[in-house]
């Protein structure tokens, strides 16, 4: 049995702008250090968020797809998602709950499992999960948006690209370079698991083998980020994303798939250790 995860190393959230009035006069312009340092910190209250991402990722090639997520009080997400460069576009569905990853395939799936089409991931810390977190994929699907959305306050280089339209709503675009050393440098910032999160993301990109990315935001004018796009070179081919953000504290509700349409790699494990 052979199965695709998708490489995505899921980025997100970041920003805010300013120009505040006061009486009849205003105050100046916060600057985009500033900026992203406000966003940074209103990211801490975020509950749930809903996003559309379409990109590069490494190996995977194109990807497209839709997520809701669940920050608090425990981490929830559902995913589907298409691979444009495979065989007909290939769809998957990946739902992340009491802390077990599923990953659904539909009928082509079910053909190699003996009917299962959803296969299950211990995300508890089993021996089979440390060997999948060794391989990367079950971290990857962890990885949340409001996680990564501090990552611009790592980098020394924040400007300001102007004013633009996302979507029909008028945002202010951000641009910055990041490396990787930038982002270590900086875990000593924000709450413990902000920072929990962050280092969970900086793994993740150096087991692609990214050290460095450039990342362009588009803030609205609730000081919330409508879009971001974060670039970079991987070890395994180039990775360019854009995340566009939905909605955000809206109530997300995730369900495991029904339990005789799903198969336990831990299980198989097991099996495969007594064979």
């Amino acid at each position: 049995m052979r199965t695709s995860l998708p490489a995505a190393g899921l980025c997100a959230l970041l920003l805010a702008v300013g120009a505040v009035g006061c009486g009849s006069e205003q105050s100046p312009e916060m600057t985009p250090a500033a900026a992203v340092a406000k966003a940074a910190k209103n990211t801490e209250d975020i509950t749930s968020l809903q996003y559309r991402l379409k990109g590069t990722v490494p190996e995977s090639g194109r990807v497209e797809g839709e997520a809701s997520m669940r920050l608090k009080p425990t981490i929830a997400m559902s995913m589907k998602m298409t691979a444009l460069d495979r065989a007909a576009g290939e769809s998957m569905e990946i739902r992340l709950v009491d802390k077990a990853m599923y990953l659904g395939g539909g009928a082509e799936m079910a053909k190699e499992m003996d009917g299962k089409r959803w296969l299950k991931f211990d995300l508890s810390g089993s021996d089979a999960a440390k060997d999948l977190d060794k391989m990367g994929s079950p971290s990857q699907a962890e990885q949340n948006p409001a996680a990564e959305s501090t990552f611009l306050t790592g980098a020394k280089d924040v400007k300001k690209v102007g004013s633009e339209k996302v979507e029909g709503v008028e945002t202010t675009h951000y641009t910055g370079t990041v490396t990787l050393a930038d982002l270590r440098a900086s875990l000593k910032d924000g709450k413990a698991q902000t920072r929990k999160q962050r280092e969970k993301s900086i793994k993740q990109y150096e087991k692609l083998g990214v050290d460095k990315f450039t990342m362009d935001m588009w803030v609205d004018g609730e000081d919330h980020t409508k879009q971001f796009r974060m670039k970079g070179e991987a070890d395994k081919g180039p990775m360019d994303m854009t995340i566009t953000f939905l909605d955000y504290n809206k109530p997300v509700t995730v369900t495991a798939p029904p339990a005789k349409d799903v198969a336990d790699l831990s299980e198989m494990f097991k099996e495969l250790g007594q064979g």
